[in-house]
């Protein structure tokens, strides 16, 4: 691996712990009580990377963190879940006794959302459609362009 695609492959990697990171405040911020990080524990643990409660109710969460825009200026509207999501959570879901759930961090160079839904809202896609969870046509919207105070530029698409 050269030192361009080293280079590239940490900043994916630090932009999707950025991503954990604000999607356990969101998780704090709305309610949800025992909260676990499983990359504490285990890292790339099949679908899930986190598992909360709320009400009672278990969630297994994927968490997905990407760039508002792509490095040619369009719109990043789909957030991949990758090609065995599916079977990884029903797998995750066993493990943990939970609902399979899905949490995408928008991020752009001064704010960010947060979009929160079902994986049955996906209806089978393997990605989330971002697009249309800021259109409110699926999913829950946590934040939507809220300011956020630190350097982007090394998190941005180069």
């Amino acid at each position: 691996m050269n030192l361009d695609n080293k280079k590239e492959a940490a900043r994916k990697k630090s932009l999707g712990e950025l991503g954990e990171l604000f999607a356990l405040k969101s998780l704090v911020d709305q309610k949800f009580d025992t909260i676990r990080n499983l990359n504490d524990q285990k890292m790339n643990e099949k679908f899930a990377d986190i598992v909360a409660e709320k009400a009672g109710k278990r969630y297994v969460i994927s968490v997905k963190a990407r760039n508002k825009y792509q490095i040619n200026g369009k719109l990043n509207t789909r957030y991949n879940l990758g090609s065995n999501a599916y079977e990884n959570a029903k797998y995750a879901e066993e493990k943990y006794d939970a609902t399979a759930y899905w949490l995408a961090v928008q991020f752009d160079r001064t704010s960010f959302s947060i979009y929160f839904g079902s994986l049955d809202s996906l209806n089978g896609s393997k990605s989330i459609p971002v697009n249309k969870c800021e259109n409110g046509i699926i999913g829950e919207t946590w934040e939507l362009n809220k300011r956020h105070y630190f350097d982007f530029d090394y998190y941005s698409n180069k």
